[in-house]
């Protein structure tokens, strides 16, 4: 297994950091761009555990494999992503992005309910009133939050699609759910879930979100999608162009894809590892056969990662494959 490490600043802080790292992993030599060599991307992020990130490599490992199903469509819609920036800032990324759907993340630690209407405010006022606003808590409110700034929000919004995780526990899903019209979806109750058919039987979600990295691959995606009976939307786990067509492979290859996908985000990074971005266009992204090779990390030194990262990296591919030996 070949592996190169990068690094990539981004435009603005999402998730609590500034700069994504990550592996690309090839099954051929490390400066083929084409032929027998795939390549997968193994980004976990870094505050998860070992049997957490194992999943990760696996999807990444498919993907160098070249093992994906055919696809069921030749595009795939997908949601603008906006970040707990201010509401100016959130009206110039919906405009400039194409998309009819945005995905709005709120609860944002340090800021308060006023400046997430605000934002879900100008980005209602960006999309006009056709199109879909979501919003994307990532589990940061108790029940009592939920229930109150549920209903605020979906006003501001004029209506909102689904709110994503609005609560940590599936317990406390179920509870919203039962007491708010908008829908409910489940991310991290789904992917980072011992078992992530509990969202399933204590039906505590409308729909169900599905990232390809951490849930370990198209194919296991496409089990969960049938077996959970929710309607699916594919997310990013903030990837490359390499990762990201993962989950592009896994949403055009879905039986039915009713909602746009939020795979736009490598518009986040300053740079991106592959030739050609993965970037929307009118609002899609095209299907791809394979993962694009990282033709710019191979080629410009200022994308990879310090030599003591990808010493870290490493040791931690190392750790990961001591774990598989424990499973066994």
């Amino acid at each position: 297994m070949n592996l190169q490490v990068f690094s990539l600043p981004m435009t603005t802080r999402f998730r609590g950091i500034t700069e994504r790292e990550g592996v690309v992993i090839s099954t051929g030599s490390i400066h083929r761009f084409e032929g027998s060599g795939g390549w997968g991307e193994w980004s976990p992020f870094l505050d998860y555990d070992i049997p957490e990130i194992e999943p990760w490599l696996r999807c990444a490992e498919e993907a160098a494999a070249g093992d994906w199903p055919t696809p069921l469509r030749e595009t795939v819609p997908v949601n603008a992503t906006v970040p707990a920036v201010g509401p100016e800032r959130a009206h110039e990324i919906v405009t400039r992005s194409g998309c009819a759907t945005a995905k709005v993340k709120v609860a944002d630690p340090g800021q308060s309910l006023a400046d997430d209407i605000a934002r879900v405010e100008a980005v209602r006022d960006a999309l006009g009133p056709a199109g879909n606003v979501r919003i994307d808590v990532n589990g940061l409110w108790t029940v009592e939050e939920a229930l109150a700034s549920i209903k605020v929000l979906d006003r501001a919004a004029g209506g909102l699609e689904y709110v994503e995780q609005p609560c940590p526990t599936v317990e406390e899903l179920a509870e919203v759910r039962r007491a708010v019209d908008v829908p409910i979806a489940a991310d991290e109750s789904i992917r980072r879930a011992a078992d992530p058919y509990r969202v399933r039987d204590l039906e505590a979600a409308d729909v169900a979100v599905l990232k390809v990295q951490p849930l370990g691959g198209v194919r296991a995606c496409l089990r969960i999608a049938e077996d959970i009976g929710l309607p699916c939307v594919v997310s990013s786990a903030l990837e490359t162009s390499v990762g990201m067509a993962a989950g592009i492979a896994l949403a055009a290859a879905l039986p039915e894809l009713p909602y746009a996908c939020g795979l736009g985000t490598v518009s986040m990074f300053t740079e991106d590892i592959a030739g050609v971005p993965l970037l929307p266009s009118g609002g899609v992204l095209p299907v791809l056969s394979a993962s694009p090779a990282p033709v710019r990390l191979l080629a410009e030194p200022a994308l990879a990662a310090a030599p003591e990262r990808t010493e870290f990296w490493r040791r931690r591919l190392a750790d990961v494959l001591a774990y598989r030996e424990t499973l066994r």
